[in-house]
């Protein structure tokens, strides 16, 4: 039944989203060039490793400059790339890793690799269930980077306190996992993302008085 609300909703999403993945790829390529979408690997579901999409909020060197871990103030991030994390519009390629099968709307945020080698004993745990574009600690974590922006050592500080409560987060979601928690996951993403457009474009109008 998940499965095959994943699918229409991925589908209607890229459908009726068509217009905003084609607007951000058009200024990503006019600001940033090439390429437009970054791929990363990500464990998966029985930690089967797949590609995760997004789009590029980084400069092309940006993995041979520093860690997996970005805050706010990372000088790799671009200026485009900052506005497309702020309202959350870098996740939206997801949904063509959730009709590929590879993650679903609602489930655990996917890992890079090394951080679930470091946590292997949680994750049998977690990775039970797809890894999902929000959960849980998506809402908690929305503004992740700026919490991080504050410590010397953001990947250091990400796997001492910050992972371990994602961690925690997602064995709450996969217990409690229904059809009634993922709607509501789903409608908050929905409106914080929303009002994190429309702040940053009351900001802009600020700016420009």
């Amino acid at each position: 039944m998940k499965r095959w609300v994943d699918i229409i909703a991925a589908a209607f999403g890229l459908i009726v989203l068509g217009p905003v993945l084609a607007i951000a790829a058009i200024v990503i390529r006019l600001a940033a060039g090439s390429p437009v979408i970054f791929r990363q690997e990500r464990m998966g579901k029985d930690f089967r490793p797949f590609t995760i999409y997004k789009f590029r909020t980084m400069i092309v060197n940006a993995p041979m400059m520093g860690g997996s871990i970005a805050s706010s103030g990372d000088p790799r991030i671009t200026r485009i790339g900052g506005v497309l994390r702020r309202c959350k519009l870098d996740e939206l390629p997801q949904l063509v890793n959730v009709l590929k099968g590879d993650m679903s709307l609602v489930g655990p945020r996917p890992e890079v690799p090394k951080f679930v080698a470091m946590f292997k004993r949680d994750y049998e745990e977690i990775l039970q269930v797809r890894p999902g574009i929000t959960d849980l600690a998506s809402l908690k974590y929305q503004h992740e980077a700026k919490i991080l922006e504050q410590y010397q050592n953001p990947e250091e500080e990400y796997v001492r306190s910050v992972l371990p409560d994602k961690i925690r987060l997602a064995k709450a979601y996969v217990r409690r996992s229904s059809l009634l928690l993922d709607v509501t996951l789903i409608l908050k993403t929905v409106f914080r993302v929303v009002n994190a457009s429309a702040s940053k474009a009351r900001s802009n109008e600020v700016a420009d008085l």
